[in-house]
């Protein structure tokens, strides 16, 4: 499926688009891993959980849970959330 990096991940890929494959957000999240390495700690930390400063949308809808089923056909966009003053 098409996944979309944001801009402070992309020194992983060297893309703002790429392809991984899955049935769930975490089996996504794995394949990243294994074609990018070190890019799946940026976004799930210790507690296997997404990181309070990433989102995750599926087909347009905010994802939470790392168990959320996929199929081939979805669409998956990273976003990081800014924060500053």
């Amino acid at each position: 499926m098409k996944v979309l990096i944001p801009g402070a991940l992309r020194s992983y890929t060297e893309s703002g688009e790429t392809e991984a494959a899955g049935a769930t957000l975490a089996a996504v999240f794995a394949d990243l891993e294994r074609q990018y390495s070190g890019i799946r700690f940026r976004i799930v930390d210790e507690q296997d959980r997404i990181r309070r400063h990433i989102r995750i949308f599926v087909n347009g809808d905010q994802v939470y849970d790392l168990a959320h089923p996929l199929d081939a056909r979805d669409d998956v966009v990273i976003v990081q959330a800014l924060s500053g003053g």
